[in-house]
């Protein structure tokens, strides 16, 4: 069961994480101190405290359906549809066409739900569904290559091994997990096929033995399991791409109309002070945290202590496309309660509106969260 809002930078060890799910899910080695934020299928969230830690065992997990029976010693990789090739690839078969290393942000889509009101349906992800790694694959544009792509190609087909059935919005029975991505987008450098996390072999619990990695993207572009890969000569609009992980988008007419969602929006996140923290009157205090822009650089983070009505420019070390990047600044409060905004602003000049915006439906958080403070 979701956890409520004050449960909402609460960590939990390993040992009760185990307990309640899978048993490959537990390290004997270390704790990993992930918020339970579903239960089954697992949607287990980073705390504050570890944001974009480089340990793999604190990295955010985000499952559909229960983790998929993959044999390791039977399993390839398919690609088909609109190719000159299919293909049917083993893991060793990807090694040797060569292995790149990119350091990306993988983002929940909706990531900071439970900051929506009125509450929606969905996982109540506070801040932590994001994180950072070093990914190890081959590009998925080498694949395609070797598979010889027809021309008028439309969407890249993502397809997991992981299956089931959807309730509501009701699904055509069990189906598996996909994300149909553009051609262009598939043959970017950031888009991988990974078998490698953090200098280290995948785990069962991040899509073993084979994941995708789309940079920039939000993660539901980051299929787990990966077994197949079709290319459409069209777009895909299954299930996965526009009756769920989709967005309003008005027309020049402004008639509303769904969009598959794609590429992450800027953010900053304040990790400290944490909410609710008592500062005292007159001192200076520290704030810090991260940024992202997905596709782009961050290019400024902004604070404000007065709730939005003044706003001060933070130091940001070195930002680069696709990657996180730190941010600090100090203020001396007043006694009284705060509210504590951050906000960035990417090399494109977009800047996270203040107000959320109804037409992204659950998904697509960034605006502008207060971080509610007691100065003492």
């Amino acid at each position: 069961m979701p956890l409520s809002r004050r449960d909402l930078f609460r960590t939990a060890p390993a040992a009760a994480l185990a307990a309640g799910l899978h048993p490959r899910l537990a390290s004997p080695a270390r704790a990993e101190p992930l918020v339970v934020r579903v239960r089954e299928p697992r949607n287990l969230e980073t705390p504050l405290s570890d944001l974009f830690s480089t340990d793999t065992g604190k990295f955010y997990v985000r499952d559909h359906f229960s983790l998929p029976d993959v044999d390791l010693k039977t399993f390839k990789l398919t690609v088909e549809g609109h190719v000159e090739n299919e293909l049917e690839l083993t893991l060793d078969d990807l090694k040797k066409m060569g292995a790149v290393t990119r350091e990306i942000v993988l983002e929940c889509a909706g990531n900071g739900r439970v900051f929506l009101v009125p509450p929606v349906r969905g996982a109540q992800w506070g801040h932590g569904a994001v994180g950072q790694a070093k990914w190890t694959g081959v590009p998925l544009g080498a694949v395609l290559e070797r598979a010889k792509v027809k021309a008028g190609a439309g969407d890249v087909v993502l397809i997991g091994a992981d299956k089931g059935a959807i309730a509501d919005p009701a699904t055509p029975g069990a189906i598996n997990f996909d994300r149909g991505i553009p051609l262009a987008k598939a043959k970017k450098d950031e888009t991988l096929v990974a078998w490698g996390m953090n200098e280290a072999p995948l785990p069962v619990s991040h899509g073993a033995p084979l994941r995708a990695i789309v940079g920039g993207w939000y993660g539901m572009a980051a299929v787990k399991w990966l077994s197949r890969i079709v290319v459409l000569d069209r777009p895909h609009i299954g299930y996965w791409q526009t009756i769920d992980y989709s967005y309003w988008e008005r027309t020049k007419e402004g008639v509303p109309q769904l969009v598959p969602l794609a590429a992450i929006q800027p953010k900053a996140v304040v990790t400290n002070p944490v909410p609710g923290a008592v500062l005292k009157a007159g001192e200076k205090h520290a704030i810090e945290g991260f940024a992202w822009a997905g596709e782009n650089a961050v290019a400024k983070v902004e604070v404000s202590a007065d709730g939005g009505k003044t706003w001060a420019a933070a130091v940001l070390e070195k930002s680069e496309p696709l990657k996180a990047a730190r941010w600090r600044a100090t203020f001396a409060p007043a006694a009284g309660p705060l509210k504590l905004l951050a906000r960035a602003t990417d090399d494109k000049g977009n800047t996270q509106p203040e107000k959320r915006d109804p037409d992204r439906r659950t998904y697509m958080i960034n605006h502008l969260i207060p971080v509610e403070l007691t100065v003492k």
